[in-house]
């Protein structure tokens, strides 16, 4: 099966999937999917914002469900959950919209704000605007590399395939290394 069939058949099932979880690399993969025009990226920024608003809300209950399991098992966590959560009372919006950005606290950051007293309603409301944002920014950076690759290279079509299996490859890549080096540490 060619790159082209395998994107219409399970790009946008990856899309939701992959933002349900961390989702940065398959929204910059799918954002240059729909430069090349093998996606629609109006359908790909709809599915970004629905996964991520989902997913952090998920891992938010998880922490407010949860939570004092998880402090129960790993106390060495209680020290940092203690000062995360007098940040949030102080800055708990910008917290939120942003933990979504912050690299390796995707999965972590909404569970350990489930932890704390920020209201989920309230939590709901940033974590859709920080959704919203994060969708489009991280779409548009696909859309915008795959425009200035085309700019860049006339016959472009000949490596596209390559290219992206390149950039998949270099993405499973570091995500494994990243996923080693943490569980090393």
């Amino acid at each position: 099966m060619s790159l082209p069939g395998l994107l219409a058949d399970y790009g946008y099932i990856a899309v939701f999937i992959g933002c349900l979880l961390e989702g940065e690399t398959i929204l910059v993969l799918a954002g240059y999917a729909a430069q090349q025009g093998l996606l629609s990226l109006p359908v790909v920024v709809a599915l970004a914002f629905v996964g991520g608003t989902l997913g952090d809300q998920g891992f938010f209950f998880i922490g407010r469900r949860y939570g004092v399991a998880l402090l129960r098992r790993f106390p060495s966590f209680t020290n940092a959950a203690l000062r995360v959560n007098r940040l949030l009372l102080r800055h708990h919006a910008w917290l939120i919209v942003g933990v979504r950005f912050m690299y390796g606290l995707r999965i972590p950051g909404p569970i350990v704000i489930g932890m704390s007293d920020v209201p989920a309603a309230r939590f709901l409301a940033f974590n859709v605007l920080g959704a919203a944002i994060w969708a489009v920014l991280v779409t548009g950076v696909g859309y915008v590399f795959g425009q200035s690759l085309h700019w860049l290279m006339a016959d472009l079509v000949k490596y596209e395939e390559a290219g992206v299996l390149v950039i998949i490859g270099v993405a499973v890549l570091s995500l494994v290394m990243h996923r080693l080096r943490a569980r090393n540490r």
